[in-house]
């Protein structure tokens, strides 16, 4: 596992999981009228057109995560850009940190910051889990952090809010529920979500959107 089990970890796990939660309360899904359900069709296709094309970007945050039994916490920092993505996270409480490489390309991973140097793979996911024992579903999270279906994660099923944007995404066994912010423009991006499959957790709250800049990456 990545980060230490120890008590003292163990304890700001649970209490950062506690504190996500109460962060913000996910509004329940929207029963729509069917114009209004072809509008957030509509809406959402061309929101993915467009999302999709701005290759570069990153964002800041706060994520926990937890397996039923085990859990971990930290400040995330993620950069995609047109030769891959990067995902850096550090844990205040033990002090430790990794950094996640994979290159677009091929899927090609890489996971630095182990007990014993680093790791590498052609699934992401799945090096994540056999590193630490979590179930984060890395691949898809770029898409569905920023409230878009993840194209090579099969078929989908979205469920609107009264704005017409994703209250919650379905997709590859995962649930994901979405905060979004007071603005309401088409084009917004989500400031939490709340992915599950089974006992996996994953949280996470975004402090900061912004362009891909690997001068920070990892240094919050």
């Amino acid at each position: 596992m990545i980060f230490g089990s120890t008590s003292a970890w163990r304890v700001a796990a649970l209490v950062t999981l506690a504190a996500l939660a109460g962060c913000a309360t996910v509004p329940p899904a929207s029963v729509l009228s069917p114009e209004q359900q072809a509008a957030a069709e509509r809406q959402q296709l061309a929101r993915e057109a467009e999302l999709r094309r701005q290759v570069d970007w990153s964002l800041a945050g706060r994520i926990a995560v937890s397996n039923g039994s085990n859990g971990g916490s930290g400040r995330i920092d993620w950069l995609q850009d047109r030769a891959g993505y990067r995902v850096a996270l550090s844990a205040p409480v033990t002090r430790q940190s990794w950094q996640l490489s994979v290159d677009g390309a091929s899927g090609f991973a890489r996971l630095e910051g182990l007990d014993g140097g680093p790791r590498t793979g052609p699934d992401a996911a799945l090096l994540l889990r056999e590193a630490t024992g979590w179930d984060i579903p890395v691949t898809a999270l770029g898409d569905w952090v920023r409230g878009l279906r993840a194209p090579a994660s099969g078929g989908a099923v979205i469920q609107f809010d009264p704005n017409l944007r994703p209250a919650r995404i379905a997709q590859a066994g995962w649930d994901i529920a979405y905060t979004w912010p007071e603005d309401t423009s088409a084009n917004a991006l989500p400031t939490r979500i709340d992915a599950r499959r089974g006992d996996a957790r994953v949280r996470l709250i975004v402090d900061q959107w912004g362009g891909a800049d690997t001068s920070d990456l990892g240094s919050r």
